[in-house]
């Protein structure tokens, strides 16, 4: 079973929610060069799953930003996000803030 993603836009951040995958990431690509317009942030603290291909969008996402002369910086980045980032050796490529540990 899978969850929905939901987003919304609070400022300069894009907060997402939900389930980040290959079977819930269309919508949010079909709407990202309107979504990502001044969007600075990109919250990824609600997400419940991520897989590879959320993570192959968030990349997309922030060298999208970059072409268009703006940046973007992961925020409320949880261990499992971290663990995959690793993982794919992206930890220099990806700017990140992680949330602490409880």
């Amino acid at each position: 079973m899978t969850e929905m993603l939901s987003w919304q836009t609070e400022e300069k951040t894009l907060i997402l929610q939900g389930e980040l995958d290959y079977d819930t990431l269309l919508p949010l690509w079909r709407q990202r060069e309107q979504l990502l317009n001044g969007v600075q942030f990109l919250e990824v603290s609600n997400l419940q799953h991520i897989d590879s291909a959320g993570v192959a969008l968030m990349l997309h996402f922030y060298h999208y930003q970059r072409q268009r002369g703006g940046s973007m910086i992961l925020t409320g980045v949880t261990d499992q996000t971290r663990t995959l980032i690793a993982l794919y050796k992206l930890r220099d490529i990806l700017p990140c803030a992680y949330t602490s540990s409880t």
